[in-house]
């Protein structure tokens, strides 16, 4: 099909929190059983509870949603592309880290731990840090994917110079 034949909206789907990826997996799988025009399936993990699905019209995601337990309703209206736009644009985890800023780290040995940023790896997509409340400050480096940031390193102000 070409991409001319293929011009699609976008429709959301409430589900129920949790499920999303279940829910665009039973009905991906539905509509190629069935043989119904959905051209893509989107659950993005930072919109919990909802499903993106894009097809020719509303009738098709009505059909292909019907009868699943996890799905709650489908939202009236549909979505443009610009709206969902910034959440399909991969951006570097380690762009808004900067020396001094708080991260807590959410994944690996030290999961849970809180850890100044000492050094950012633009390159490598890796931070050194070292951890707050320790007996011993030891640097370690991470995966820029395993921090969220926490608090920004703050400004140092400038010392007043006498003239």
């Amino acid at each position: 099909m070409s991409e001319q034949e293929r011009t699609g909206s976008i429709f959301p789907v409430k589900t129920t929190g949790g499920q999303e990826r279940t829910v665009a997996t039973f009905v991906a799988n539905r509509a190629i059983q069935k043989k119904k025009p959905i051209y893509s399936v989107l659950a993005l993990d930072t919109w919990k509870g909802y499903v993106l699905f894009e097809a020719p019209n509303s009738q098709v995601v009505d059909e292909s949603i019907q009868g699943f337990k996890h799905v709650r309703s489908k939202i009236p209206g549909m979505m443009q592309y610009q709206d969902i736009e910034k959440f399909l644009v991969t951006k570097s985890m380690v762009a808004e880290i900067n020396e001094g800023d708080t991260v807590e780290i959410v994944a690996g040995p030290f999961k849970g731990m809180r850890a100044k940023v000492s050094r950012v790896e633009q390159a490598k997509q890796e931070i050194v840090v070292v951890l707050i409340d320790t007996a011993f400050a030891m640097p370690i480096t991470i995966d820029g994917s395993y921090t969220k940031l926490v608090g920004r390193a703050k400004p140092e102000a400038s010392a007043p110079t006498s003239a």
